[in-house]
This record gives C-alpha cells, sequence and structure tokens, in this order.
C-alpha cells in the first residue's frame, strides 16, 4: 500500500512493477520478470496443486476429490446445456479459463498485506482479461470459419429477416458481433478492478482514522472496516460470478459458432 503524507494511493496495487526493482531490456524489449508475471505463475501452481491433488479417482471421494470433480461437473453441464454433445470437445478450454479467473480472482483478495506482502490481481489488468478475450474470440472464428466456411456470414442474418432488412441487419449484427471481446475482457477488468479500488480506499480511511485519533476512528474507522468487511465478502461472490459469466459467454459465442443460433 503505497503512503505519502498520510495519504493512501489506492491505484498503487495495479503498478506493474520488476521483482528485482531494475528493467532486463534485449533487444529495445523489457523482459523483466514482474509482480504480475509473479502472480499468473502462482496461480497456475496452484491450480495445478488443486486440480493434482483432487484427481485420485479414489472409490469414496474425499472432501478435495469432491470440490474438483463438483467444479468440472459444473462446467461440463454448462456447455452441454449451451452448446449440446459438439461442447464436449472445447469442455477443457472454457474449463481452464474458468478456473484461472477464478482462481487469479481469489488470489488477489489474499489478505497478505498484514505481513507486508502484496497480493496481485492479474485480472485487474486490461492487458490480461483483453488476451483470453482476444483467445476465446479467436477460437470462435476459427471454429465458425472452420466448420461453415462462407455460410458462418448467416449467423449476421436473422431467420426471417425482410429482405429490404438484410443490409441493415447484417451490419448491426456484424457489429454487436465484433464487440464481443471488448465487452469480455472490459467486463471483467472493470469489476475486478472498481472493487479493489474500494476496498483500497475504505483501508485509508481506517489507517488515516485511526493516527487521528480515538474519536475519529470511532467515528470512521470502525465503520469504514465494518463495511471492508462486507464489501470483501462481496467481492469474494464477484470473484466467482466474474469467472462463471466470461465462461458462460465463452460457450454461448461458441455454440453460435457451432450450431450457427
Amino acid at each position: 500500500m503505497a503512503a505519502e503524507s498520510g495519504k493512501i494511493d489506492p491505484m498503487h496495487q495495479f503498478l506493474v512493477e520488476p521483482l528485482f526493482g531494475q528493467h532486463l531490456v534485449v533487444g529495445g524489449y523489457d523482459i523483466s520478470f514482474t509482480n504480475s508475471a509473479l502472480w499468473m505463475v502462482l496461480t497456475l501452481g496452484v491450480l495445478w496443486v488443486f486440480m493434482l491433488g483432487g484427481m485420485k479417482r479414489e472409490l469414496v471421494p474425499g472432501r478435495w476429490q469432491a470440490a474438483v470433480e463438483s467444479l468440472t461437473g459444473f462446467v461440463g453441464n454448462m456447455m452441454d446445456a449451451n452448446i449440446g454433445p459438439k461442447g464436449k470437445a472445447f469442455t477443457p478450454y472454457v474449463f481452464s479459463l474458468f478456473m484461472f479467473i477464478l482462481f487469479a480472482n481469489i488470489l488477489g483478495m489474499l489478505p497478505i498485506g498484514v505481513v507486508g506482502l502484496h497480493a496481485f490481481t492479474v485480472t485487474s489488468h486490461l492487458t490480461v482479461t483483453g488476451v483470453l478475450a482476444v483467445l476465446s474470440f479467436s477460437i470462435v472464428l476459427i471454429v465458425g470459419f472452420a466448420k461453415h466456411k462462407l455460410h458462418f456470414f448467416s449467423l449476421f442474418v436473422p431467420h426471417g429477416t425482410p429482405v429490404v432488412m438484410i443490409p441493415l441487419i447484417f451490419l448491426v449484427e456484424l457489429l454487436s458481433f465484433l464487440v464481443r471481446p471488448f465487452s469480455l475482457g472490459l467486463r471483467l477488468f472493470v469489476a475486478m478492478t472498481a472493487g479493489h479500488i474500494l476496498l483500497k480506499v475504505l483501508a485509508g480511511f481506517v489507517i488515516n482514522g485511526l493516527n487521528a485519533g480515538p474519536g475519529i476512528a470511532a467515528i470512521v474507522s470502525i465503520p469504514s472496516f465494518v463495511l471492508m468487511i462486507g464489501i470483501t465478502l462481496l467481492e469474494l461472490l464477484v470473484c466467482a460470478i466474474q469467472a462463471y459469466v466470461f465462461a458462460l459467454l465463452t460457450s454461448l459465442y461458441l455454440n453460435d459458432a457451432i450450431n450457427l443460433h
């Protein structure tokens, strides 16, 4: 948490910095290992351990295995409901997407600031959410054109559209389709950024109120701390919801490419 003259900067938590204090530049490109890269690696590591520990295939599953199986079943059922049997081929990708976003969101909420460390939420950066959105959108385009060739453009002309309205409807539907990766990436980015800024602002109220004395602390710090607890619980819910929404929309976009609905 950055503080200067008693003021806390709520945007400092999003600053991408090299871990060892110096930038490593090769051929004019900065290839420094940053805090953002570290938390992405940590996310993948925690996710790998979680999946490895829950894939024991015991006859009577324990809590860990049950948790993994419930998540895989949840995503599998979502794909089957939104796409049908053809969606099984894309279940591993959507599951990986869902789990990475979920774990990245939750790890960014860890209260390790009390020991002098700083959690970093990689999904609060548009570069990360944008790459995930573009990757999903690219898969949709590849699947759509590979399966339907030029007939894929019929997706932009709903069935029953009057002939005279086809050019206008085609343009509107095409623009709506092209906006999808932007809205997909922005939604996750905005949700995570806004929540973390609010928590940091409230933390500033708590700290500055305590520094101002008992009277101000009772008026400002205590209510702010109680509000922080409630918003933290809400943010944990948002972490799961945003991961689900990203995976859900990806499955719906894949359904359009596969079934041309």
